[in-house]
């Protein structure tokens, strides 16, 4: 069986992990979109400890479970503008925030309808700042060829996943978090990312 995945918001050390042991990457956006999942939310470092980002949803599909390739992002309000403020405020004294800033910020400035596609573009980016070839294509659904990798996008995963330590903004206050958002392994060991990943 093939693995199908579909794109999470700046996705967790797990996550990318698991995408860098593929040879290719497969994502799909024919499966019925769940609530209270990485799809739209992730997890960084603040200066109070661990802080969820979620982008809001637009609920166009009254009664009935839209897929995720039919979600849209809704915009009422600048959740763009709150999301890049607390990952500045996080990461701003970090090793490597100015080095990558500029590649990241123009994802929190231009709008996209779908969630599907914005995560799937800032996963791109993000396979092309720490320099890995990224072999990908979006395919449809099939049971019989194809499995879900849906724990993967669960925030609700009973055996805690904990990866190797490294220095982080505010460990000093609370110790190492593990497991947030690849934007905090990004910005603390910046071209380091890859090895980390790979031996994690």
């Amino acid at each position: 069986m093939i693995p199908l995945l579909c794109p999470a918001y700046l996705p967790n050390v797990r996550y990318c992990a698991w995408m860098l042991q593929q040879s290719t990457l497969q994502f799909t956006g024919d499966n019925n979109y769940q609530k209270q999942t990485y799809r739209n939310r992730t997890e960084i470092y603040g200066a109070n400890g661990k802080l969820k980002l979620t982008i809001p949803i637009r609920h166009t599909h009254k009664g009935t479970k839209p897929l995720d390739k039919e979600v849209e992002i809704a915009y009422e309000m600048d959740w763009q503008k709150q999301h890049w403020k607390s990952i500045c405020s996080a990461y701003r004294s970090a090793p490597y925030f100015e080095f990558y800033e500029t590649d990241i910020a123009p994802y929190f400035n231009k709008k996209t309808a779908s969630l599907f596609l914005y995560n799937y573009a800032l996963i791109k980016k993000i396979m092309a700042l720490i320099q890995h070839p990224f072999e990908h294509q979006i395919t449809p659904w099939n049971p019989k060829q194809h499995s879900r990798m849906d724990e993967l996008l669960s925030p609700k995963n009973k055996t805690e996943w904990k990866g190797e330590s490294y220095t982080q903004v505010f460990a000093n206050k609370y110790g190492f978090i593990s497991n947030l958002s690849i934007l905090d392994v990004l910005f603390n060991l910046g071209p380091n990312t890859l090895s980390y990943l790979k031996k994690t």
